[in-house]
Formats: C-alpha cells, sequence, structure tokens
C-alpha cells in the first residue's frame, strides 16, 4: 500500500509503535520472562503516549470545529470522509495489528490491552491535521433534537422561557 504524502510521518509512526509492541510482547508470550519489566514498560509508555495524541488531536479537531469546520468524533477518531482510503487502509490496518498482537500476548502481558488506543488516536491526530471536513452550515443533515429539547424551545414567553435564540 502507497503511503500518502500529507500525513506520512503519523502513519509511519503507528506502524513504528505496533513494531515496537510487537518485538517486547511477542517474546514476553512465548516464555521470555527477562524481557517482562521491558514489555510493561513499552505498553504502558505507548498507553501515556496515546493519551497525549488523543488530547491533542481532540483539541485540534475543536480549533477546526471553531474555525467553521463541521467535525464530529466520526470523522476525526473513525476517518470517516475525513481521510483518502489509502490513509484508513494504513492507520485502520496498523491498529488492526496492534488489537491482534493484543489478544495474542495479553495473557502474558496484560498492560499490552491499552496499546491499541495509540494508532486509534493517531487516527484522529491525522484527520485533526490533514482531514477534509465540510464546512459548517453545508448541506448536510443535523442531527434530530430530542423530544425534550423541542419541548423547551417551542415555549413560548408565557410559559416563563423566552424558547429560542437570543434576538430572534
Amino acid at each position: 500500500m502507497h503511503i500518502p504524502d500529507s500525513g506520512r510521518r503519523i502513519i509511519e509512526v503507528s506502524w513504528a509503535c505496533d513494531a515496537l509492541f510487537a518485538a517486547t510482547a511477542i517474546p514476553v508470550a512465548l516464555g521470555v520472562t527477562a524481557l517482562e519489566p521491558v514489555s510493561v514498560v513499552v505498553a504502558l509508555g505507548l498507553f501515556l503516549v496515546s493519551l497525549g495524541v488523543w488530547t491533542y488531536a481532540f483539541g485540534l479537531g475543536l480549533v477546526r470545529s471553531a474555525r467553521g469546520d463541521e467535525v464530529a468524533v466520526a470523522n476525526l477518531f473513525l476517518l470517516q470522509g475525513s481521510a483518502p482510503t489509502p490513509v484508513k487502509q494504513h492507520l485502520f490496518g496498523s491498529l488492526a495489528l496492534s488489537l491482534v498482537i493484543a489478544l495474542a500476548t495479553g495473557f502474558r502481558a496484560p498492560a499490552g490491552f491499552l496499546v491499541p488506543m495509540l494508532p486509534l488516536g493517531l487516527g484522529g491526530m491525522w484527520a485533526a491535521r490533514h482531514g477534509t471536513f465540510p464546512a459548517r452550515g453545508s448541506t448536510a443533515p443535523r442531527p434530530a433534537r430530542s423530544k425534550v429539547a423541542r419541548s423547551a424551545g417551542e415555549r413560548g414567553p408565557r410559559e416563563g422561557r423566552a424558547g429560542g435564540r437570543a434576538g430572534e
């Protein structure tokens, strides 16, 4: 699969983290007890990095939203409509590999179950930095409002609430 130029480093980091995870978790699962401390440190380290990546991606998504992009969790972290197919293939391939490693080695290296958060967060980082989002107010359908929100918004001034936005 060809790695696109935009966001190439993020994709490469995702695959490199999978390689590091595999290099430490698989030997432990096969019985190399000397690597247990290293495996735990690597798994917890990758998870801690993922917390920063998730925070950065979410913050950058908020900034893009404030600038007029229609950013939702589905197109930020799940890449729905925000990333081209090759990017999705690489980032979800890396996530799938990370999940397989975690499931295959988790009986001996349980800290590895936290590692798949990193490739998922890196997908969010890719979308926040390089993804395409529709402009706010475009023809995209808006989510339906709940009954409670509709009834609260439809009350008039006589019921004690203005019911609309200021200035309406």
